[in-house]
């Protein structure tokens, strides 16, 4: 039966891959794939399920379960503590990104990115390169790179009227979201699994991975401001003025919201609370400040952006599709398949940079959220801070959990298909994967290679 789930588990990635030529939402893929795989564990539970756990619990609770048949043991095993375990993780994951869209999209239907974008004054092809290239890669650091995308595309179409020249600013801009969420815990998915799991601090996180994240986005920049010169021509004027929404309320929501997501690790080092009441802190005070806001107006309620309306707006596909791989990836992990296979990499290859460079251009293929949510389920964070040898790398921290967070986040860029940002921008400017390819697949795989050698000479100086 274990061949069984991994064979499911596979046509299941398989299919979300495969998202665009099937025509089906990866979303339904993703919880049809959760949901199938927690059927046949339940199913097959007394041959799927540990059998040293199952005693372990029948001990604690004799009384209630020490009639019971084996299977009927294994499902109470599954229902108490599997289940139970697995939600409780995953709801944290869910509630933190949840609260996080939230708050990203209230700054945006209110306007509030064009504090940002209005301050962009450069006439200059090279120099404008630079400039969204670095605000990129600090709003991708603090928002999500769906987000920060979409922004810098939308600024993009108002300042370069040539759709090639567009497409070159477009490209540089999916390296740059994806090297700035990979340093920062709240900058992807994939460094808020790691941060709200336990295997990685922001100060660690921050400390080792930003210059090589710097490095990766820089090497693709100056090879990309030479495929650009001349002036830009002037912009096309358009109404960026919220109705109802003066400029100052409009800088106070933007302020408050970009304030409070990068207060939440710092509200996770002084409380060690988990980072989910951190984030629904901060949406708490917003709902507050708008609702305050809104009741001093004299607004029709449909003119009005308040959080219940900005609820709805959200990406609830997307928060289901996390839940669907995550609950996927929890019964590999409860039924030893992704311990086994840790076990074989450990073996056969035996070394954490090597594995994670690897996992980090797969991650240029497939969906970089399932991958790392697998690799975290394979190698349990080790509690002891003196272990020595190759277990050191998978402390708190360590460097297995860092340069994953770097790799799975920068090898996005690699194809234009492989990350969040990427998919995004070839939608809205519909950018050929041939072109992307072409262009910018070796500029990105230069900088993700030496940003990978910046960051083991870091451990080899400082750790």
């Amino acid at each position: 039966m274990i061949l069984t789930l991994v064979i499911i588990f596979f046509i299941g990635y398989l299919a979300i891959a495969l998202e665009h030529p099937l025509r089906i939402d990866k979303s339904a893929l993703a919880l049809l794939l959760g949901m199938i795989l927690w059927i046949v564990y339940a199913l097959w539970c007394d041959v799927l399920v540990n059998p040293e756990f199952v005693k372990a619990y029948v001990a604690e609770n004799e009384k209630a379960l020490g009639g019971l048949s084996y299977h009927d043991q294994c499902m109470q095993y599954i229902l108490n503590v599997d289940i139970v375990e697995s939600l409780g993780e995953i709801t944290q994951t869910l509630l933190f990104l949840i609260g996080a869209m939230t708050i990203v999209e209230l700054i945006d239907v209110h306007g509030g990115f064009t504090v940002i974008t209005d301050k962009i004054n450069t006439r200059d092809k090279k120099l404008f390169m630079c400039v969204i290239s670095v605000i990129t890669f600090i709003l991708s650091a603090i928002l999500d790179n769906m987000t920060t995308t979409i922004v810098m595309v939308m600024l993009l179409r108002k300042l370069v009227s040539d759709k090639n020249e567009r497409w070159i600013y477009a490209a540089m801009i999916v390296i740059a979201a994806n090297t700035g969420g990979a340093w920062s815990p709240i900058g992807d998915v994939t460094t808020i699994l790691l941060w709200v799991k336990g295997n990685v601090t922001a100060e660690a996180l921050i400390k080792f991975v930003l210059l090589p994240s710097i490095v990766a986005m820089v090497i693709p920049l100056l090879f990309a401001t030479r495929m650009v010169k001349g002036k830009l021509g002037a912009p096309m004027q358009e109404n960026k003025v919220t109705e109802g929404i003066s400029q100052r309320e409009k800088r106070l929501i933007f302020f408050l919201g970009v304030g409070g997501l990068i207060f939440v690790p710092i509200f996770k080092s002084l409380t060690h609370l988990p980072p989910f009441i951190g984030i629904l802190l901060v949406l708490g005070v917003l709902w507050t400040f708008t609702e305050i806001m809104y009741n001093g107006k004299m607004l029709e309620r449909s003119r009005e952006h308040r959080i219940p309306k900005i609820i709805a707006r959200i990406d609830m596909p997307s928060i289901l599709f996390f839940l669907g791989i995550l609950m996927a990836v929890s019964v590999l992990q409860s039924t030893g398949i992704l311990t086994m296979t840790a076990n074989f990499l450990d073996e056969q290859i035996h070394n954490v940079y090597l594995i994670n460079i690897l996992l980090g251009v797969l991650s240029s293929v497939v969906d970089n959220v399932p991958l790392v949510a697998g690799v975290i389920g394979m190698y349990p964070v080790e509690i002891h801070a003196d272990v020595t040898g190759y277990a050191a790398n998978f402390v708190v921290d360590g460097a297995f959990w860092e340069f994953l967070s770097y790799c799975a986040g920068v090898g996005g860029s690699l194809l234009i298909i492989g990350s969040a940002a990427g998919v995004i921008a070839m939608g809205l400017e519909r950018i050929n994967f041939g072109w992307y390819l072409k262009r910018f697949s070796l500029l990105a795989l230069a900088g993700y290679i030496a940003g990978a050698v910046v960051y083991i000479v870091e451990v080899c100086l400082f750790k």
